[in-house]
């Protein structure tokens, strides 16, 4: 049994009580979580397992932690690792059932530490939140999908929040009225050179309020579905014949069908017949063929020949009939099981990859009425059974080869969105994709941000986005308890939407609102003071006094700047600073996002 440490055994030889979080996982979004919450300004313990995942950066070269090694985060793991006197604790694993094991026994260790759990399962995570108490569950999949169906149709990404009553989405400043622009956040004039939070009127991508608009996705897919009504007609039927035949089949049938209309237009105009008017041949003809015939003695020879060979139609046609129906319900099992389209599409979008991101993803596109086929390794991804009760179909195949993606009609689709877990494949992919079709749209999720930057460079042809570097801001906002409202993805980059209190004595306390804005940091988006109602984008002038409480929309930099503006004076001890949900003084280094 471990000695359970106390307080005074934790802090380093210099006496440092800096607050201490616990992270607990080793793939990418742990990685990124450890470098948010800023391993300089905070203590960080990381418990990782002996062997790391190929695909995932190694936390363990972050300077300034401490590293357990541990096959299993179960009590004794969590002792050592000074959950006692943790302010956080971090579970971030693939794996709801183990976070969620770990989350119960910490509550037992240390009922006041918070536990923050990532889950994909959401509504599981949030009955154990309702049973540990300070707790939040969040799902890193959940924050990144819509940003990835966004930049698949084209439009702004659909964050939208509520706040202060009003509903806040993000937009295009041309689409909206000036009036119900509350900030601008970023200036997207120039493809290749994304600028965040820049100057108020340099940004044409504002967060505005919602005014019963129709979200820009949306819009967009009810633009598919206008078109897709207004297809040729013919088109769909031409299609299903296309599949419901195989090639044998089709021409056997064809030619026998041919056999019989020639022999009854030669019945019709034969001498020996009876005088039929064109209704009564097709009539006579298809009744012949379908049932065969009575034997007329009185007719001539070639009459009679011409009947023989109708009455053998008959007796084939029947039966390719069936075999036709037959093999159009094998076609459509082999579609399912063997990785191939009963139908070929065009203007759909692909999605490789069924995992936790893939899942929401084709979720969320057939929800908004956009046709999918899918794409992945394996027949029992996680996203299979959601993709079969939504009539989605899946290709069981590799991505990274050709053939694979001309199965799922790649060089027909509005865009492939390209989410697997392995970075190699999905530029493979890509890249094969924008062979298939020179203008196609290609989102990409690559978990190397350098190799991100340097391919989108390069080609300028990509969305990419990383799904960890998306969410692990928020992740450490919640985990050291700061009153996150939303999360909104612009690019690469992940802005908080987040309240600040101004503290008595504060660097910001009698300054004006000005004072808390920081150029390409920091943006004041609405000002609630005591006894008075919030005022949505306050005049820069507004003197702040203790108490009041700023809604701002910042970068990870700037937020951690803000903090420190609006704590308590830095002269202090360290340990009557509490951890609060607007204050402390630590935060993410660097301005990277």
């Amino acid at each position: 049994m471990l000695r359970q440490p106390t307080a005074g055994s934790l802090l380093r030889p210099n006496g440092d009580a800096r607050p201490h979080y616990i992270v607990c996982g080793h793939d990418a979004l742990a990685y990124h979580l450890v470098n948010a919450l800023g391993p300089a300004t905070v203590r960080v313990t990381v418990v990782v397992p002996p062997k790391r995942h190929p695909t995932a950066p190694d936390i363990t070269k972050i300077r300034g932690i401490k590293v357990i090694s541990a096959d299993r985060v179960n009590e004794a793991t969590l002792r050592s690792a000074g959950l006692e006197t943790a302010a956080g604790l971090a579970l971030m694993q693939q794996d709801d059932v183990g976070n969620i094991h770990a989350a119960l026994t910490a509550h037992e260790i240390a009922t006041r530490v918070r536990i923050v759990l990532r889950m994909f399962n959401t509504g599981l995570g949030y009955g154990v939140k309702r049973l540990l108490g300070d707790c939040e569950v969040l799902s890193d999949a959940a924050m990144a999908a819509p940003t990835f169906v966004a930049a698949a149709l084209g439009e702004v990404a659909p964050t939208n929040f509520h706040h202060y009553g009003r509903t806040l989405v993000v937009a295009r400043r041309a689409d909206v009225r000036p009036e119900h622009v509350v900030c601008g956040i970023a200036d997207t004039s120039d493809p290749g050179h994304l600028v965040v939070l820049p100057e108020p009127e340099k940004a044409d991508l504002v967060l505005a309020e919602a005014t019963g608009a129709q979200p820009a996705t949306e819009v967009a897919a009810n633009r598919i579905a206008r078109a897709r009504r207004l297809r040729r007609p013919l088109y769909g039927t031409g299609k299903a014949l296309q599949s419901f035949l195989s090639r044998k089949i089709g021409i056997t049938t064809a030619a026998v069908l041919a056999i019989a209309l020639a022999f009854g237009f030669l019945l019709y105009r034969a001498d020996g017949a009876a005088h039929l008017d064109p209704w009564q041949a097709v009539y006579t003809t298809l009744l012949t063929a379908l049932n065969g015939a009575e034997v007329e003695i009185d007719k001539g020879i070639a009459v009679q020949l011409m009947q023989i060979v109708l009455t053998v139609a008959g007796l084939a046609l029947v039966p390719l009939i069936t075999a036709a129906v037959v093999d159009a319900m094998v076609n459509a099992r082999l579609a399912l099981s063997a990785g191939r389209l009963a139908v070929p599409r065009e203007g759909h979008v692909v999605v490789v990859g069924l995992g936790n991101v893939g899942t929401r993803v084709i979720r969320q596109l057939h929800n908004l009425g956009v046709e999918v086929v899918a794409i992945d390794k394996v027949p029992n991804a996680r996203g299979s059974v959601v993709a079969k009760q939504l009539g989605i179909p899946v290709i069981i195949g590799d991505a990274a080869l050709e053939e694979t993606l001309v199965e799922a009609s790649v060089g027909a689709c509005r865009a492939l969105v390209v989410v697997s877990t392995d970075d190699v494949t999905n530029l493979q992919a890509a890249l094969n994709g924008r062979a298939l079709q020179a203008d196609l749209r290609v989102v990409l999720r690559l978990f190397d941000g350098d190799l991100a930057q340097r391919i989108r460079s390069t080609f300028g042809i990509f969305r990419s986005h990383s799904v960890s570097y998306l969410a692990a801001p928020e992740f450490a906002a919640v985990l050291r308890k700061r009153q996150v409202v939303a999360t909104v993805p612009v690019g690469r980059h992940a802005l908080l939407v987040t309240i600040v209190v101004v503290a008595k004595g504060s660097a910001l306390d009698g300054q004006p609102v000005r004072a808390a804005d920081q150029t390409r940091g920091v943006r004041v988006m609405a000002l609630l003071q005591a006894g008075q109602r919030p005022r949505w984008s306050p005049a820069p002038d507004t003197v702040l006094g203790p108490g009041d409480e700023l809604t701002v929309i910042a970068r990870r930099a700037g937020l951690s700047w803000l903090i420190k503006q609006a704590g308590p004076v830095p002269n202090l001890p360290t340990q009557q600073v509490p951890e609060d949900p607007t204050m402390g003084d630590g935060s993410p280094a660097g301005t990277s996002d």
